[in-house]
């Protein structure tokens, strides 16, 4: 598949799924992964700068968005990894950079562990990974046997709106259009007890691997968000604070996360 495509959905079949993408832009390509309980859309407002200088590529990963839930329900970001290297593999990718944010983030680094030689370099968004860090309400709710049931029945406009501004940085307001968006692709068949099943599965610790990883990285994250020792274990790595910023880095702070980006990601000389 050549690049400077249209940005509009295309489809894979893939491990008895249809997964949903986008891809469009010219040059190296670069794969964006997104969080939980979010979509492709999450990189709206970032990806269409990127076009000019990459081959942008975006799935909703399973479990999310139009792609739905994995029929055999394994949600190891292990298995996400490995789901990654066959979709670049389908889309004719041999290397690329991997941007990945929060949840995306997590399943971008263990992408470059366990796959280094698809990685060029690698961005986290407020990635996760690290056991200490602190988890939204949704996914504690998720964990919790007493309290799933109320996540089954927390399916209102009202709480996901209220889920999302709890995840934001106090300067952004949320807009209705991300609640109105989040609401419809979590509210899709499967999507919720996906969620649930992400949630419930026993991931192992693998930050203890982090120095494995030799692709150049760059760490984002916004001032209060915890949990985020990526720089301090990753040996070639820089890192960058976004004042302000919550956890919704995509969509609170799209101009400064692209700016960031496309300087990290410029030609080396």
């Amino acid at each position: 598949m050549t690049s400077g495509r249209h940005d509009h959905d295309y489809w894979a079949d893939l491990d008895s799924m249809r997964v949903r993408y986008r891809r469009a832009g010219t040059g190296p390509p670069l794969l964006l992964l997104h969080g939980s309980g979010s979509s492709l859309e999450a990189f709206d407002r970032i990806a269409p700068p990127l076009h000019t200088d990459h081959d942008v590529i975006r799935p909703d990963l399973p479990g999310f968005g139009l792609t739905g839930p994995r029929p055999d329900r394994d949600y190891r970001i292990t298995t996400y990894a490995a789901f990654l290297a066959r979709l670049i593999d389908a889309l004719a990718v041999k290397t690329c950079s991997v941007a990945g944010h929060s949840l995306g983030g997590n399943i971008a680094w263990n992408l470059a562990l366990d796959h280094p030689g698809r990685v060029d370099r690698l961005i986290l968004m407020n990635a996760t990974g690290y056991p200490g860090k602190t988890l939204p309400l949704a996914m504690r709710l998720a964990r919790n046997p007493l309290t799933r049931p109320l996540l089954r029945r927390a399916g209102s406009r009202r709480a996901t709106a209220a889920t999302l501004r709890s995840a934001a940085g106090s300067a952004f307001t949320v807009p209705d259009t991300l609640i109105d968006r989040t609401h419809a692709m979590t509210g899709r068949p499967g999507n919720r007890q996906a969620f649930i099943d992400l949630a419930r599965t026993d991931q192992p610790d693998r930050t203890a691997h982090l120095s494995d990883i030799t692709a150049p990285t760059l760490v984002l994250y916004g001032e209060n968000i915890d949990g985020q020792h990526f720089a301090r274990d990753i040996p070639d790595s820089r890192e960058a604070v976004l004042p302000g910023v919550g956890h919704l880095m995509p969509e609170e702070a799209p101009e400064a996360v692209t700016t960031a980006v496309r300087t990290f990601l410029e030609p080396l000389p």
